[in-house]
């Protein structure tokens, strides 16, 4: 009896201690990720200035292990970096132009500066902008989310 009272204290304390245990059940709250319903929201989404995560998704077991992981992250990063989902079989159009055969895949859109008022504009109504993408190719969790920002210098958090 001592033997399973211990166990079960100390597993207790470990999930309420480690940071990155991903396996245990954890109260969110209302869900942070955006799913994907067209180019010109991904653009107005990308014109706000923060970082979007944007994981290109199909049907399957490794998808809902990410969907849980990307869940987790944006709670965590909110709202610093937005998360979005991009459901390819929907919107192939879409997935086709980042050029990739194996999926699911991350990349990160990050426009360092705004490039609106650099140059002459043509027409007032155009807005001009630029946008890094970079692959993420770090541990699919929150803790490699997080090493992912710190290696490429983005402000994921505030200040402490």
């Amino acid at each position: 009896m001592e033997d399973h009272s211990f166990l079960t204290q100390m597993m207790s304390y470990l999930r309420s201690t480690c940071k990155y245990y991903t396996g245990y059940p954890k109260d969110l709250g209302p869900s942070r990720v955006i799913h994907f319903t067209s180019e010109r929201e991904f653009v107005k989404l990308l014109h706000e200035g923060y970082p979007m995560v944007v994981a290109f998704t199909i049907r399957g077991n490794y998808t809902r292990h990410l969907d849980k992981v990307l869940e987790e992250a944006a709670a965590e990063f909110y709202p610093h970096v937005k998360f979005m989902r991009v459901e390819c079989p929907k919107y192939p159009g879409f997935c086709i132009t980042r050029q990739k055969n194996e999926y699911p895949f991350i990349e990160m859109f990050h426009s360092p500066e705004q490039a609106a008022n650099q140059g002459r504009v043509a027409d007032p109504s155009i807005t001009k902008y630029n946008v890094k993408v970079l692959p993420f190719n770090y541990d699919v969790s929150a803790y490699g989310f997080r090493e992912f920002f710190k290696r490429h210098g983005i402000r994921a958090s505030d200040p402490k």
